[in-house]
């Protein structure tokens, strides 16, 4: 996802909120994404889903992350 900032905004934010302590995953979300745990590739489901309500919806996506 490097290749894409806001998507994994996107799911970092997801995730952070899905899985907020060690009791839930057992590492972050960065350390999550180098290794591909199940965590964070639902949390990347998650962000995916969500664009695509989004976009169906009508809405600007922005092309940039928000400062």
């Amino acid at each position: 996802m490097q290749h894409d900032p806001l998507l994994s905004a996107s799911a970092s934010a997801i995730y952070d909120v899905c899985y907020p302590s060690d009791e839930w995953a057992p590492v972050g979300f960065d350390e999550a994404e180098r290794i591909g745990t199940v965590h964070c590739r639902q949390a990347v489901d998650a962000a995916l889903r969500a664009r695509r309500i989004y976009a169906a919806r009508g809405e600007q996506l922005p092309l940039f992350e928000a400062a």
